[in-house]
């Protein structure tokens, strides 16, 4: 038995696992829509992200603080097997139940934060590389409410960008970018 979230989780991972194995050695040094990251810095927060959450699902702790380099050798690969793992952590049935000793705040809480990271920088790498991304809409119809709900403490803690007005004919995905501070017609030029 595993708990709904679970294969949300795994969703967002699967829309976002292509991607890095498509990003190229010469484009480490791009810019993404992450102002504070380039190509290499936000693939290694991204997997420090996926590392530390699975630590996050059982209640456990993990460092933030900093960020070590997780792209050596067959990384590509070692993202896809690390965001399995991610996925078998948050399966368990008890998994979204309580606070996050590591957070502090509800494993509910927790379980999007990640989801939201998968599918929020999954589309900064596509758009800093030149790839195609969509992110699977089941995760995105989860994650999008969350994230909106957690955009003002986010904004505080600086890890989202002043929300962008969206127009009336944005889309759903759109919405989240423009609620994280991300233009979606951002371009590396």
């Amino acid at each position: 038995m595993t708990n709904a979230l679970a294969p949300l989780i795994d969703s967002a991972a699967r829309a976002t696992e292509p991607v890095v194995r498509g990003v190229k050695d010469e484009q480490l040094t791009w810019p993404t829509p992450c102002t504070e990251y380039d190509v290499r810095a936000l693939l290694n927060h991204l997997f420090h992200v996926v590392v530390g959450f699975q630590a996050l699902a059982a209640r456990g702790t993990f460092d933030f603080s900093t960020t070590p380099d997780y792209l050596e050798g067959d990384w590509r690969t070692r993202f896809g097997d690390e965001t399995v793992k991610l996925a078998e952590a948050w399966s368990h049935p008890d998994a979204l139940e309580g606070v996050s000793q590591g957070m502090g705040l509800p494993q509910r809480t927790v379980a999007h934060m990640v989801m939201g990271d998968l599918v929020v920088h999954g589309w900064d790498l596509a758009r800093a590389t030149g790839q195609d991304y969509r992110p699977d809409p089941a995760a995105l119809g989860e994650a999008g409410p969350a994230l909106e709900e957690m955009a003002p403490m986010a904004r505080k803690a600086g890890a989202f960008g002043e929300e962008i007005p969206p127009p009336p004919d944005a889309t759903p995905f759109e919405r989240v970018l423009m609620c994280t501070g991300r233009d979606p017609h951002w371009s590396p030029s």
